[in-house]
């Protein structure tokens, strides 16, 4: 195992194969990834290409645009590109304004994937079926080997329009409870709702931490906490029952009873509402002031940082992650991260479409994912005894680290070739770190029970989109309807769950409701055997994890 080096936290990006960049600058490694494309004689393309800027390049580094590593893409690549920034935070209404003006990029990057939907029904959008077929190779080939990426990217009218990456899954919330409570009340780990609540309630009551005051906290809800809460009552909004999907009206009332009995017992922090970022939450549980911490996390950001400022305040707290305690609605299990995630498609007025191809083929190779996250090896990565790329430390770490949006198309390893993954992201060497690890595999072990179903019709990213009419409406119904099971947790007895269900159902009824519910069930009903599904997502965990 590397040591005395940085252990960086990897992105969707894990590791190179093959030839690997060897100490050579981005001026003379012609025998890098992608080189060959331009010793072939082929005259060489020229495209446009939207990327993230997060203000993150540093000074020395140049632009989003214009630095050592776009500037690395075009000496190795097989196409001329023009970079197009795209500020991270107001993609739509940047991507907005350049279709206005007819100057929206060949090849554009979204996450979301609500604009991308509208850039499809505008008719904004080149259908790739063919120009992979005839001009593709590497991207070719990961669809023929993983049949996920073209179900995700096929659309409505039969045809691929979107491309993407596949992501290594694991889950991406999680319950975490604090064990050396749970044995100093002689309490089991809760694997109900109610149990959760009574666990929850003795930890704000009977002084875990042992400091004879009245300053602990039993669970969390606010900003994600609240999220992964209304997973464990599958409050998701629409949800499948009985084949169909269904607006879940008993999900949302036990979710809200639940808050209320929180809340009324003083259990929960009573101004919760005010964490917006969740930022008290988070402090109160590395304080050790909170019992239990329903989060949304990358295991390895979250056991380096939360869980390493818990023990260095209080060194003999414990922790452990549970399953979601079984609702009224059923148990669940939580997001897992998106698989096959669509992160780009092909602007329908592109004027070279085959070097659009070729530069995504050149983005799908792993070197080149790599190379863009890790930079050079020998020059600012090493690698590690299993193979996978480390951060060397130095003056040449300044270089790397500013352009993982240009990874968008770069697969993981663990799934590419079964390495490299987020366990790799931990020194078991290190005590701290080999406590992060053991958790990471208890996490999976507890959240890939297939046996439970997905809380969700699917991940979000592939959640199909309503008519921006009707979405837009039913934005602001649902805001309305948030507003009135907020009144009810925090009213007391003057306004109850119940009353805050009749007035909910009448905002519902008359704010389109009806229609997108209708507008949903139609399309499960049509689409439920081509669609990207959370059945889709558990086979893709059997897969990867050999279940």
């Amino acid at each position: 195992m590397a040591t005395g080096r940085k252990w960086l936290i990897m992105g969707a990006t894990a590791c190179m194969t093959g030839a690997l960049l060897a100490g050579c600058s981005a001026k003379d490694n012609n025998n890098a990834a992608g080189a060959g494309e331009q010793d072939s004689g082929e005259a060489r393309g020229n495209i446009t290409s939207s990327l993230y800027d997060r203000g993150s390049v540093p000074a020395a580094e140049g632009t989003m645009e214009d630095n050592r590593w776009t500037k690395w893409l075009n000496e190795n690549g097989p196409a001329n590109v023009k970079y197009v920034p795209i500020p991270r935070w107001e993609s739509t209404e940047k991507f907005n304004t350049l279709f206005a003006s007819g100057k929206a990029p060949d090849l554009l990057f979204e996450y979301a994937a609500g604009p991308k939907d509208t850039w499809y029904q505008q008719k904004q959008l080149m259908p790739l079926d063919d120009l992979i077929n005839e001009h593709s190779t590497e991207y070719k080939a990961l669809l023929e080997k993983y049949p996920y990426l073209k179900k995700a990217g096929t659309l409505s009218d039969g045809q691929l329009y979107y491309v993407g990456r596949l992501n290594e899954v694991t889950p991406i919330r999680a319950i975490f409870v604090r064990k050396d409570w749970l044995e100093k009340l002689n309490l089991e780990v809760p694997t109900t709702t109610e149990e959760m609540f009574e666990v929850a309630k003795a930890f704000t009551k009977l002084d875990p931490d042992g400091n004879g005051k009245d300053d602990t906290y039993g669970m969390a809800i606010s900003h994600q906490s609240a999220i992964t809460v209304d997973q464990i009552f599958q409050n998701m909004g629409f949800v499948v029952r009985d084949g169909e999907v269904v607006r879940a009206w008993d999900s949302a009332v036990a979710a809200a009873e639940f808050r209320k009995s929180l809340y009324d017992e003083g259990i929960i922090d009573r101004d919760y509402l005010n964490d917006k970022n969740g930022e008290k939450a988070k402090q109160d549980f590395v304080t050790g002031k909170l019992g239990i911490y329903p989060v949304l996390l990358k295991w390895e950001q979250f056991m380096k940082n939360e869980y390493v400022t818990l023990k260095q305040n209080v060194p003999d707290a414990e922790i452990i992650p549970i399953a979601y305690p079984e609702s009224p609605a059923g148990s669940f299990n939580p997001t897992f991260q998106n698989p096959v995630q669509m992160t780009a498609a092909v602007n329908r007025g592109t004027k070279d479409p085959k070097a659009v191809m070729d530069y995504i083929d050149f983005l799908a190779k792993p070197s080149t994912g790599t190379a863009l996250q890790f930079g050079l090896e020998g020059v600012h990565h090493e690698l590690d005894t299993a193979g996978c790329p480390v951060l060397t430390e130095g003056d040449k770490k300044g270089e790397v680290g500013y352009m993982t949006d240009a990874t968008m198309l770069s697969s993981s390893m663990l799934v590419l070739e079964g390495k490299c993954g987020t366990a790799n992201m931990f020194n078991p060497e290190i005590p701290i770190e080999k406590e992060g690890l053991d958790m990471f595999e208890l996490g999976k072990d507890i959240y890939f029970d297939l046996n439970r179903p997905y809380a969700e019709i699917t991940h979000s990213e592939h959640m199909p989109q309503l008519p921006n009419e009707l979405s837009i409406t039913l934005g602001e119904t649902n805001k309305t309807i948030g507003e009135l099971w907020v009144k009810a947790i925090v009213s007391g007895s003057s306004y109850s769950v119940a009353q805050a269900l009749e007035e909910a159902q009448k905002v519902w009824e008359k704010g389109r409701g009806p229609e997108a519910e209708e507008w949903m069930k139609n399309w499960y009903a049509e689409n439920q055997d081509t669609a990207f599904l959370a059945k889709d997502i558990y086979d893709f965990v059997k897969q990867q994890e050999g279940l």
